[in-house]
């Protein structure tokens, strides 16, 4: 019953993992993990998984960069995020400073985060430094896991 559906996964590959990485870190509440897992369980290049879930998880974090950038309007139009959620993530930055986007990847506050960043007008390459370490560490580690388990 399940191989139909494996078969249909297997397909969109790479693709298919960038796609959902990218969507993941935006407006949609989707997570890429399981696809992480799906992929190297059936053979796929471990490194490549986690660079394509990486980089197509940091673009979208990009995205909600440019919107925080743009303004409270844009937030309130494209993303669905709380004024509660934006307020949090505030104080964490105020806190512990750009230090913070290494957990970008957090459930409800990562995306408010990188929102936040944009409002900030946090440097880019500040911010891309963080964000894209702190995502990639993630796949890395559900990869080591997922191919520890696997052996």
């Amino acid at each position: 019953m399940l191989e139909p559906l494996e078969g249909v996964l297997s397909s969109y590959g790479y693709p298919g993992l960038f796609t959902v990485s990218f969507l993941a870190s935006t407006i949609l509440p989707l997570g890429s993990e399981g696809f992480v897992v799906f992929l190297i369980s059936r053979g796929f290049n471990l490194s490549a998984v986690v660079l394509v879930a990486s980089i197509g998880n940091f673009l979208g974090a990009c995205t909600s960069y440019y919107i925080g950038f743009k303004g409270r309007d844009y937030i309130e139009k494209y993303l669905r995020i709380e004024p509660g959620q934006i307020e949090r993530a505030e104080r964490y930055f105020s806190k512990y400073g750009s230090y913070v986007l290494l957990f970008t990847w957090l459930p409800l506050i990562g995306d408010a985060l990188t929102v936040v960043s944009g409002i900030l007008r946090l440097k880019f390459l500040i911010f891309s430094v963080f964000v894209f370490t702190g995502k990639f560490l993630r796949y890395l580690a559900v990869a080591y896991m997922t191919g520890a388990i696997l052996l």
